[in-house]
């Protein structure tokens, strides 16, 4: 089922976000594309060393320096599901602030504990669906417009259960089926490490290439397995992923985090050459 955007939104929604703290350049890596997006689960803000830290998770995502930044796990899972980050931190060290959406609860920051950082440029819309399978889970997919052009996130965590990421990979397809035909990533701890047809990302194929730009991320103190992936359509839209590999994040949580380095213009270019025009004028 999804979810409205919160009453009022519509007007913030279309705001232009420039001049955060901590901005960083949009081409900072235009070498290895224009745009930076990335993934991580901080595992509730509890390090290897099973120590609550939300700070240090901030300074974590602060090394990172993504221009979005998909975060799983931002809330507690039972009882009050009260948020666990220091966002205001986060804000001021990284420039980064939440994507508004409809918190499972008053005190939540995320969608099953979904929740997307965005530093600059145009949130144009953000919906909230429920996934299929045995635990709760769902996604949040936001439409952003860069100086670069726009981009769809589609930001999820999916279940432990085989059958039910199969089930949930299939609902991320139907959900975008009638959408408009923008640059798209599926980003998050999709929870499988399995290549091929025995892979629970199968379904995904071929609008999407569970095998291109796999990296181990976790454990963290010794990376093995790619349960963190980034994932773009058209497959050329992602240049280069990369795990986030530094002492911190070696402790501060079981997964390290994951970034693309994506060529947004040069696709924009290709698919939507209208559309990179009125994005320029705007996010300037």
């Amino acid at each position: 089922m999804s979810q409205p955007a919160p009453k009022g939104l519509s007007k913030r929604l279309l705001k232009v976000i420039q001049n955060r703290p901590a901005f960083r350049p949009i081409l900072k890596d235009a070498g290895n594309g224009d745009t930076v997006i990335a993934s991580y689960n901080v595992h509730k803000c509890i390090g290897v060393d099973k120590v609550f830290d939300p700070d240090r998770i901030a300074e974590v995502i602060s090394e990172v320096d993504a221009d979005v930044i998909a975060i799983q796990e931002a809330d507690k899972r039972f009882g009050e599901r009260s948020g666990l980050l220091n966002l205001n931190e986060i804000e001021r060290n990284s420039g980064l602030f939440p994507i508004p959406i409809t918190a499972i609860s008053p005190d939540g920051h995320g969608w099953h504990g979904n929740l997307l950082l965005f530093r600059q440029g145009l949130i144009r819309d953000v919906r909230q669906i429920d996934l299929p399978g045995v635990e709760p889970r769902g996604a949040v997919i936001a439409d952003l417009e860069f100086a670069g052009g726009p981009l769809r996130i589609v930001a999820a965590h999916l279940g432990l259960l085989k059958r039910s990421r199969e089930q949930q990979a299939e609902a991320l397809l139907k959900a975008l089926e009638n959408e408009d035909n923008l640059p798209t990533l599926i980003i998050g701890d999709l929870n499988e490490w399995r290549m091929g047809k025995r892979s629970s990302l199968a379904p995904l194929l071929p609008l999407f290439n569970p095998s291109s730009g796999v990296v181990p991320s976790f454990p963290s103190r010794f990376p093995v397995f790619a349960l963190d992936r980034i994932m773009g359509a058209p497959h050329d839209l992602i240049k280069q992923v990369e795990v986030h590999d530094s002492p911190l994040a070696r402790v501060a949580s079981d997964h390290l985090p994951i970034k693309a380095h994506i060529d947004l213009r040069l696709i924009n270019e290709r698919l939507n050459p209208h559309l990179l025009k009125d994005t320029g004028n705007q996010a300037k």
